[in-house]
């Protein structure tokens, strides 16, 4: 095979001393003993595969015949029949320096022709290196004493700085924000403590990190990934503690949740919030479409207590997480302009008008996550800081009022962007880390946006973290896992644990009866488990965690979901 322009790419840096190639791009018509495999490097990226490298900027690489061992490919099963490339020194000794930069392998010929070249995809070895001692957590924004620390992990960043503006403040440029380095740990992460983070000061972090899909070292202005709070078109991170009393609604501490003795009996509604209340004439207008509509008494809320009464247990909220794509502001916000229903059932006027505004309209399923930990802003009436953190509890209380669980929907699977599109947050963190990319190092999109790769351990790590938070913060009963089998089993009985930790005298709440349940359809490239055991159908008993099963609901309905 001839030279492969440089991208993601497809060698993978399994750990220290280990890197793999895929058989099928090995270099053809040259004999195995004359090809010089090469580790090549630059901090600030353009590596040249056709130049010979500079001195002290590659390492040899040693095709070991023994293949990579079980472990290796027991754990990584997709690399499966790959070569194993040992690296030796100088690069073993650097290698923490290494991934703070361009990486590459090299393959050359007789005369030093060019045969072969890639990125390096560096999810493994991150994970080798750093992931036990990073996944302690304790990562976002913490309040304690007067004093906020900041923590983010970036282990290939170059240098990290948290950028502040004070309470209240518009988007003030980068220039007029207050600039306080961060300082690197030996496990990747980047922290600061200080007085200067007050209660609502908005914060973004300035990570300076290669990017390879650019080529070059880019310095990147982010939200935070464990964003609890945000401003209104999540354009900055906010400060806030989720335990100051300014944001407890009195609504939502004194309605407890009710009593559900096994999850087996849950009667599950499935409701929008926007849907729920945005038509009804009983709701205040300001509520219309929001959470707080669920705290007013309306036609609305008066039906879901009937429902309650006659045996409903729990309602399953669309995603209210912060979501991509619908404006905030309602400013903003275009409507179709026109009553559709004047126009035939079978007109295509209707979806015409519809198409026109869909990119701004105020009605989106939710399933594009932007920040996972903190709520959605088109839904609050105030959409800055802790005041959608204050409307979302007066929900959840609200909901619990009426004798009613709420379960919310989680789309871990996948993100709306990567690389260095401006709605990327763990990509322009960490790039190439998060997603789960395919054997040419593209990202997969078989969940029809970029797939998250959960099985890389801070990817799970922060999945743990944002259901936990949730069920600590806001009380909820369970969670709705979107995809489920594109998580693997190891994913799922994490976050049950983690949430089984929980108890009502420390937390608030017992852990151990949210309900765990999701969609369990296997496709894409992990079906079959190719890359792990996979939380699907079948594989979850004993777990307690359900799952839909598309066999019972075909065979109430007939076919199949595509016919």
């Amino acid at each position: 095979m001839g030279q492969v322009p440089l991208g993601y790419g497809m060698a993978v840096w399994v750990s220290d001393g280990l890197l793999a190639w895929p058989p099928w791009a090995a270099p053809q018509g040259v004999p195995a003993g004359d090809v010089h495999w090469q580790l090549r490097w630059a901090p600030g990226g353009g590596i040249d595969p056709d130049a010979p490298a500079p001195v002290d900027a590659a390492a040899d690489l040693a095709v070991d015949p023994a293949g990579l061992p079980s472990e290796v490919t027991a754990a990584h099963p997709q690399l499966l029949g790959f070569l194993a490339l040992r690296l030796g020194e100088p690069g073993v000794g650097r290698v923490g320096q290494l991934l703070r930069g361009q990486v590459a392998v090299t393959a050359t010929g007789p005369g030093g022709r060019s045969l072969a070249a890639s990125h390096v995809q560096l999810a493994a070895v991150l994970d080798a290196r750093y992931a036990a001692s990073a996944a302690a957590g304790g990562y976002g924004a913490t309040a304690a004493g007067g004093l906020v620390t900041f923590r983010l992990w970036a282990p290939t960043a170059t240098t990290v700085a948290l950028l502040l503006w004070p309470p209240g403040t518009a988007d003030l440029p980068a220039e007029r924000a207050v600039r306080v380095p961060m300082d690197r740990a030996e496990d990747g992460s980047w922290s600061v403590t200080t007085d200067a983070a007050a209660s609502g000061a908005r914060y973004l972090y300035e990570v300076q990190v290669y990017a390879p899909t650019t080529g070059q070292v880019e310095t990147n202005l982010v939200t935070d990934p464990f964003s609890v709070a945000l401003t209104r078109d999540s354009t900055r991170s906010v400060v806030l503690d989720l335990a100051d009393p300014a944001y407890r609604p009195a609504l939502w501490l004194d309605a407890p949740s009710p009593p559900l003795p096994r999850g087996v009996d849950s009667t599950i509604y499935e409701l929008h919030v926007r849907d729920f209340s945005i038509s009804d004439d009983t709701v205040p207008e300001a509520h219309r479409g929001r959470y707080l509509a669920f705290a007013d008494d309306t036609a609305g809320t008066r039906h879901l207590r009937a429902l309650a009464e006659a045996g409903l247990t729990t309602v399953h909220l669309l995603p209210t997480f912060d979501i991509t794509t619908i404006p905030e502001d309602p400013a903003q916000r275009l409507d179709p302009g026109a009553d559709l229903a004047t126009y035939p059932r079978d007109s295509a006027e209707q979806q015409r008008i519809v198409d026109g505004v869909r990119r701004q309209d105020g009605f989106n399923w939710g399933y594009d996550p932007w920040h996972w930990s903190a709520p959605e802003g088109s839904y609050a009436v105030d959409a800055d800081g802790g005041a959608r953190v204050a409307e979302f509890r007066t929900m959840v209380g609200a909901l619990h009022g009426l004798g009613l669980r709420v379960v919310l929907d989680q789309v871990f699977n996948h993100t709306t962007a990567s690389g260095q599109d401006p709605r990327s947050v763990l990509d322009r963190v960490v790039p190439g880390y998060y997603h789960r990319l395919d054997p040419t190092g593209a990202v997969y999109t078989t969940t029809c946006c970029q797939n998250v790769a959960t099985e890389h351990a801070m990817a799970g790590l922060v999945m743990v973290a944002s259901v936990v938070s949730w069920a600590r913060n806001y009380r909820v009963d369970g969670f709705r896992f979107d995809i489920m089998a594109h998580h693997s089993r190891a994913n799922l009985l994490a976050v049950r644990a983690a949430l089984d930790e929980l108890t009502l005298e420390r937390d608030g709440v017992d852990g151990r009866s949210i309900y765990l349940y999701g969609e369990g359809w296997s496709f894409g490239e992990v079906a079959g488990n190719a890359r792990f055991v996979q939380a699907a159908q079948g594989q979850l008993c004993g777990t307690g965690i359900g799952s839909f099963s598309d066999r019972l609901r075909d065979a109430v309905r007939g076919g199949g979901p595509f016919d």
